[in-house]
């Protein structure tokens, strides 16, 4: 008994949004289990579903491989999958049952199953594997192999003992994390991404990790896989890796899909200082906070090696919203780090959540306030979302009768009873995306009015899109009012 299929269940056809985007990345949770268990003398194959239609593609992978164990790994650094679409969840149930009909052992490990664990032992699951589950996964295999089945013992695990599902002691997070294996690349099908993202994008972008975990207290953020702990890579394993990708696969872009990217006090500077011994040029994006980027010293690091786009959680522009929310930021802080990034030739990009419990329209007014006045290179706007595990959850959770999560991840259904209804946020959504590139255009003319000799086609169209923009921002803001005012 030493061979597996791993899988995944993101479907990105199954997120409408996503796939019209065209910008996938490859599970790169389920890679870093898969070179695990490789090294661990285990025959291993992947059935990617990034891209295929639908669950039941993977049963001529089954019947080809005749897995002793089939499991389903989610990318637990996939926000996406941190999400617990309903879409993604039936796909996995369907998955566990085509697998357990073939005779497998089947093994899943997602933010949804460990949240959820009894759910999907009664879907097909013979195991759950709860937080993060390289290790618990090769323990549990490794003890089956060898003929035992009292798994008590084993931490991090949820099974079926006497009808029941019972969950055993948490397992420790990994500290060292340079003791993993590189992921196991070679398993994805690189050229498809390849192509997928050339066509949609222009360029070739893969995703990496450097960390595990975030240390920060959001009351809304769940962290099932990685936990609260923050657990680093160090630069030195971290760009043998940029290497291997560079060279291996010709790679221009890396997604750092760290909570955090760079936490540790001289992490960034002594990046850049290997990337600049190496030689290697590499343009990157990340996720940071706005209290970590108001330091001169490591926003010039991370421009220095290569970091063209950092995403942080704004959130509102609300004082009052931010420590409701445990943020442990300022505006001021938000404000100081966007144009810091600005100075030194960094993109800043804005996480906007709506709809917190508490919000008035004067915050939301703070917030399309900042936006306009900030003007971020790109903004994600949700609706505040409760996941099982944060104080939020706990707070909202009796509003959660009949809905507990979103089909895709561009539903953005309010779950909760809230100021306003769930109508008035996806109008609101609009509405800001409107204003936002409304204003994008107009800080574009008054740069073409000051200098009309250095126009060119990109930066006259970007201009002239003001004539779209502003009347449609206009009734956008109409539609808003009336609900409103309906609401009032």
């Amino acid at each position: 008994m030493n061979s597996i299929l791993f899988t995944h269940s993101y479907f990105l056809r199954f997120d409408p949004k996503q796939w019209q985007l065209g910008q996938p990345y490859p599970p790169l949770g389920t890679l870093y289990a898969a070179a695990l268990m490789r090294e661990n003398e285990y025959s291993v194959s992947l059935f990617d579903t990034m891209l295929v239609s639908n669950p039941e593609a993977i049963l001529p992978a089954i019947e080809k491989n005749n897995p002793d164990f089939f499991v389903v790994y989610d990318d637990g650094f996939n926000y996406l999958t941190k999400m617990c679409l309903t879409n993604m969840r039936e796909a996995a149930f369907s998955m566990c049952k085509m697998a357990k009909a073939a005779g497998c052992t089947v093994i899943v490990s997602s933010s949804d199953s460990t949240d959820r664990y009894a759910e999907y032992l009664s879907e097909g699951a013979d195991f759950v594997i709860i937080g993060e589950a390289e290790h618990t996964l090769l323990e549990l295999t490794n003890h089956i192999k060898n003929g035992h089945t009292d798994h008590s013992g084993i931490m991090g695990l949820a099974y079926i003992k006497d009808g029941k599902a019972v969950k055993t002691s948490g397992r420790p997070v990994l500290k060292e994390l340079d003791s993993m294996p590189l992921p196991a690349w070679d398993l994805v099908d690189i050229d498809q991404y390849r192509e997928t993202w050339l066509k949609s994008a222009g360029y070739f972008s893969l995703n990496m990790s450097t960390t595990r975990g975030c240390p920060f207290k959001c009351n809304w953020c769940a962290k099932p896989i990685y936990g609260n702990r923050y657990n680093s890579r160090s630069p030195e394993n971290v760009v043998t890796e940029i290497k291997l990708l560079k060279e291996r696969y010709h790679i221009d872009h890396i997604w750092f899909c760290d909570d955090i990217f760079g936490l540790k006090p001289g992490w960034v500077t002594e990046l850049a200082r290997l990337l600049a011994i190496e030689k290697i040029s590499i343009r990157y994006k990340i996720q940071s906070r706005a209290d970590l980027l108001v330091q001169e010293d490591t926003v010039k690091a991370l421009a220095l090696s290569g970091c063209e786009n950092v995403w942080i959680g704004a959130e509102s522009g609300s004082q009052k919203i931010l420590d409701a929310m445990d943020k442990g930021i300022t505006v001021e802080q938000i404000r100081n780090a966007t144009l810091l990034m600005k100075e030194e030739g960094i993109k800043p990009s804005f996480f906007i959540q709506f709809g917190y419990p508490g919000e008035l329209k004067d915050d939301i007014r703070l917030t399309i306030n900042m936006i306009n006045e900030l003007l971020p290179f790109e903004i994600g706007i949700s609706v505040s979302y409760p996941l099982p595990g944060t104080s939020f959850y706990e707070k909202v959770k009796a509003d959660l009768k009949k809905k507990t999560n979103w089909t895709d991840s561009d539903e953005m259904a309010l779950m909760f009873h809230n100021t306003f209804p769930p109508s008035y946020y996806k109008q609101l959504h609009k509405y800001v995306h409107r204003n936002y590139h409304k204003h994008l255009a107009k800080n574009s003319l008054m740069k073409l009015i000051r200098n009309p000799f250095g126009a060119n086609f990109k930066s006259l169209r970007k201009a002239l899109a003001v004539f779209y923009y502003a009347p449609a921002t206009f009734i956008e803001g109409l539609r808003l009012r009336k609900l409103e005012e309906m609401q009032g």
